[in-house]
């Protein structure tokens, strides 16, 4: 498939329409640059860990562009799940959720009964595409193993030429999102990234007192 680098007026249909034929399309984040596709179907997310070269174990992030939303496709969250979400959200950081019924599997990978949850302060266009199907499968727009994308230019060709829109957001900070479970009885940070594990955990701890 041929790059496609959408000009503004045209990025949200044309984004659109392509989530919605099963493509996946490239989204600036709050951090990187991800690749991201619809997350109701296990097709379009099994496509994107192929197309990165990364184990179908290997969970995805669900990304909304509101913490609500959320809650609505993962309504069994436990009160103390939500709590943390709406204060730690939005922000760069992943968060890894209880998943009492196991919904979404194609997304959990080895751990049915968690969910990562990503609700990043997204740039208008992106926002619009995201709240506009509700949320998204996303990862970073990289092969595994290999840097994350601060631009457009710094997606493997590979990966844009199988993309059916990209939305250029200009640079970004580069740094992907930290990763925290909180799952168990106290946090746990599982990736130090853009947030410092030091302050996630301050924050966590002032929450809960």
């Amino acid at each position: 498939m041929a790059r496609n680098r959408v000009a503004l007026s045209r990025m949200s249909e044309q984004a659109l329409t392509a989530l919605r034929r099963g493509e996946p399309i490239l989204l600036p984040t709050d951090t990187v640059y991800g690749i991201a596709a619809l997350p109701f179907r296990a097709q379009p997310v099994e496509r994107l860990s192929r197309l990165k070269g990364r184990p179908a174990a290997q969970p995805v992030a669900l990304l909304s562009a509101d913490v609500e939303m959320v809650f609505e496709l993962v309504p069994e969250l436990p009160p103390r799940a939500q709590e943390l979400a709406r204060a730690l959200l939005p922000g760069q950081l992943t968060l890894v959720l209880p998943n009492p019924a196991r919904r979404f599997p194609w997304l959990t990978g080895g751990r049915g009964d968690t969910i990562g949850v990503r609700v990043p302060e997204l740039p208008d266009a992106a926002a619009a595409i995201v709240s506009a199907v509700c949320a998204v499968a996303a990862t970073s727009a990289n092969l595994s193993g290999e840097r994350d994308p601060a631009t457009l230019d710094d997606v493997p060709a590979e990966l844009r030429d199988a993309c059916g829109a990209e939305i250029d957001g200009g640079r970004l900070p580069g740094t992907p999102s930290t990763v925290v479970d909180l799952t168990g009885d106290e946090p746990k940070v599982l990736r130090e990234g853009a947030v410092p594990a030091a302050d996630v955990l301050a924050a966590c701890t002032a929450i809960r007192s």
